[in-house]
């Protein structure tokens, strides 16, 4: 047997293995042990984004508000990268269920090849026209200069954030998980020792907070790069890269519902930002605030959905569908109860939350406090949501999960600023988002019990 043969033969029995685990193990199980490392990515990601407004409260309202100006852009970076990293997961995912291995090293270095590229294409873009941009996101004239130190590194570092996010997809659909957690976690960890040191010993200011950002993502990138090749994990190789039309067809077939989530929380993000300057950089920086904590809240539904997702490709791909429905309620039962917790919490403890980010400054404090008890009210109807939405995604219904994502941020968040705005001022900004997913989760029970239905009939 030659050494290609042998290398073949050693990775199909790995990925036997690996399927083996995936299509056997009782789901309960399962789920809790590919998402507790996703649940840790997304809190400690959560928790090194609200690092930065942290540093940065001590360098005034305005500075405090440009980091919220910039999320915008942030999440930009993130649909970018969940294009490709949930697009191309999805079908991996998929093709590792079914044993063709081949087909998911193709797609490996399709998704993560295109990222880089489209990335680096953005990022061009967006430091040729950094005044303009900063303006169109919502930046005042205080907040203005900034925006624009603290986005400049943010979008050379453009292209492997991205990047790190497609890796972790597409470890975490292959049931690798813990490479995941390793790579972002590393990053994660040295961007907030890094801000302080940045911020203060430096003296580099706000755009220290940018500069400890992009170098601790380019790390995490590398640590998820080496984790690609190790224990039948699909490496990255360039020679995989296969950029065809049937390529990027099943990226965007799996990815859209992503990037529409993910771009339309970014350009809600502007328009709220907008709505909010009329009462002043306070504003702006509160409600900046209240998302970096909703973030935070949210991300254990994120993580548990995230862990759900290889169980679901992988035994949807095997057609074993009844694998697929008990691990959907599991994390269903599971989210409502996590979630409550977690609202109730908040919600008590609200003044001194927002107090942790700007404890001198009274208006950010009220403003920030109604505005996080008013999204606690909202926070719980997110978890079906959530869930439909990522079963829809990973078994291919891209249609479904497509307007799934456009609902909470396109179909109901904009009509509910719209009306509400203008009746109750900045108070019915901050009742907008919990009214969109409030009206979102009841939209989306229909859409999740008929996709389970048609399971039950497949």
């Amino acid at each position: 047997m030659d050494k290609n043969e042998s290398g073949t033969g050693e990775r199909e029995t790995r990925g036997d293995d690996k399927f083996i685990l995936m299509t056997e193990t009782p789901v309960e199980s399962l789920v809790c042990r590919l998402a507790v490392p996703s649940i840790i990515i997304m809190l400690v990601s959560a928790l090194y984004n609200m690092a930065d407004t942290y540093f940065v409260g001590s360098l005034g309202t305005s500075a405090v508000a440009a980091v919220g100006v910039i999320f915008p852009l942030m999440a930009v970076i993130q649909a970018l990268g969940f294009l490709f990293g949930q697009g191309s997961g999805n079908y991996m995912s998929r093709e590792l269920g079914a044993r063709h291995f081949d087909r998911a090293s193709k797609m490996a270095a399709t998704g993560f090849f295109s990222t880089l590229i489209a990335g680096v294409v953005l990022a061009v873009l967006g430091l040729v026209y950094a005044n303009p941009l900063a303006l169109a996101l919502g930046a005042t004239p205080t907040i203005l200069p900034y925006a624009k130190e603290y986005m400049r590194f943010i979008l050379i570092g453009m292209p492997w954030m991205a990047g790190s996010l497609v890796l972790n997809n597409q470890l975490r659909f292959q049931g690798s998980s813990f490479y995941g957690m390793t790579g972002m976690l590393s990053g994660a960890v040295l961007n907030m020792l890094l801000d302080p040191l940045f911020i203060f010993v430096f003296g580099l200011g706000i755009k220290g907070a940018s500069a400890a950002t992009m170098i601790s993502q380019a790390v995490g990138c590398s640590v998820l790069l080496a984790g690609c090749s190790r224990k039948g994990n699909i490496g990255i190789h360039p020679g995989n890269f296969s950029p065809s039309l049937s390529n990027y067809r099943e990226i965007f077939r799996g990815g859209i519902p992503s990037l529409l989530r993910q771009g339309l929380m970014s350009v809600m993000a502007i328009v709220i930002n907008r709505f909010a300057a009329v009462y002043g950089d306070a504003a702006i920086a509160a409600i900046s605030i209240v998302n970096r904590v909703c973030m935070f809240a949210g991300s254990a539904v994120m993580g548990l959905g995230q862990g759900f997702q290889p169980v679901c490709g992988f035994n949807y791909g095997a057609k074993q569908y009844d694998r697929v429905k008990q691990a959907f309620w599991f994390c269903v039962r599971l989210v409502s109860v996590v979630l409550t917790c977690i609202c109730v919490i908040l919600a008590i403890s609200a003044p001194r939350v927002i107090a942790l980010f700007r404890r001198d400054d009274a208006a950010v404090i009220s403003i920030g406090t109604r505005a996080l008890r008013i999204q606690c009210a909202g926070l719980p109807f997110t978890g079906w949501l959530i869930l439909c939405n990522m079963m829809m995604q990973t078994i291919g219904k891209s249609l479904q999960a497509s307007f799934l994502a456009l609902s909470r941020q396109g179909l109901f968040l904009l009509p509910c600023l719209l009306c509400f705005t203008p009746l109750w001022g900045l108070l019915g900004i901050q009742i907008s988002p919990a009214a969109s997913n409030i009206a979102s989760f009841f939209l989306a029970i229909p859409l999740g019990i008929g996709t389970l239905r048609q399971m039950r009939k497949e």
